[in-house]
C-alpha cells in the first residue's frame, strides 16, 4: 500500500487567495497542490466527493494520493476531519476582509455554474455536459460538500455568509495548535510562508493569481479543454 502524506493543509475559504497559496506551495516544493481547479480539470474526482457529500466514505489517502497539500473547497469543508486524519501535516488559514471576501465569493465561486449567457458558451456548455457525465454532477458535488455543508444552503444572504466565515476562522484559530497554525494573507508574501514552512525564501516573485477577471476569462476555455479531451 502506497502511504499517502499531505504536507500542508489549507484552513481557508475558497477566494481567500487559495489558488495563489497553491501556486506558491508548489513553487516551495510541496506540491503538487489539491485545489477545486484540479476538480474542474479532473471531472472523475467529483465522484469521490459525491461519496465524502453523500456520507458513503471519506477515504481521504485515495482522493489525495499524489498530492503533497491541498487547500481551497470542497477539502477545507472537511478541515476538521483532514486536519486529525494527518496528524503531521502543517495548517495555512488564509484570510481577507469578510466584505470583500463574499463579494468576491458572490461573483465568483458561488454562482459560477449558472449557464452562461453568450450563446457559443451556452452551446460549449451543453455539449460537455453531455460529453463529461462527470462534469455534469459538479453543481451537485458543490452543493453538497460546500454550499449545504458550509453555508447551509445560504448562498445569498450576505449577513448569514459572513458569518459563517468569521465563525470558521476562529474555530481554526481556537482549534489548531499555535506551533501548527499559520494564519496567512497573500499580501504578506514569502517571508512569513517560508519561515512557517521551514524553507528558504524563492528568488522569484510571490505569485498573485485568480481575481475576479481572471476567474471569468477561465472558465469557457476549461470547458473547451474538457469537450476536447472528453474526460
Amino acid at each position: 500500500m502506497i502511504m499517502v502524506v499531505v504536507d500542508v493543509i489549507g484552513a481557508g475559504f475558497g477566494r481567500t487567495g487559495t489558488l495563489s497559496l497553491k501556486a506558491a506551495l508548489e513553487l516551495l516544493g510541496f506540491g503538487p497542490c489539491y485545489h477545486m481547479a484540479d476538480i474542474v480539470e479532473h471531472p472523475r474526482r467529483v465522484r469521490q466527493w459525491l461519496d465524502v457529500g453523500d456520507g458513503r466514505t471519506a477515504d481521504w489517502d485515495a482522493i489525495f494520493r499524489g498530492f503533497r497539500s491541498a487547500v481551497d473547497f470542497p477539502a477545507v469543508s472537511y478541515w476538521r476531519e483532514l486536519t486529525g486524519h494527518y496528524p503531521a501535516a502543517k495548517v495555512i488559514l488564509t484570510v481577507r476582509d469578510p466584505d470583500a471576501w463574499y463579494e468576491s465569493a458572490q461573483q465568483t465561486i458561488f454562482h459560477h455554474q449558472i449557464e452562461p449567457r453568450q450563446l457559443w458558451r451556452r452551446l460549449v456548455h451543453r455539449l460537455v455536459l453531455k460529453r463529461v457525465p462527470d462534469y455534469a454532477q459538479f453543481p451537485l458535488m458543490a452543493w453538497t460538500t460546500v454550499a449545504a455543508r458550509v453555508f447551509d444552503g445560504r448562498l445569498d444572504d450576505r449577513d448569514h455568509c459572513i458569518e459563517v466565515f468569521r465563525r470558521h476562522n476562529e474555530e481554526v484559530r481556537a482549534t489548531i495548535p499555535a506551533e501548527r497554525l499559520l494564519v496567512f494573507e497573500c499580501r504578506q508574501g514569502w517571508e512569513p510562508l517560508c519561515r512557517f514552512l521551514g524553507v528558504p525564501i524563492p528568488d522569484v516573485p510571490f505569485p498573485h493569481v485568480n481575481d475576479r477577471t481572471e476567474f471569468a476569462r477561465k472558465q469557457p476555455w476549461r470547458e473547451l479543454r474538457l469537450l476536447i479531451r472528453g474526460r
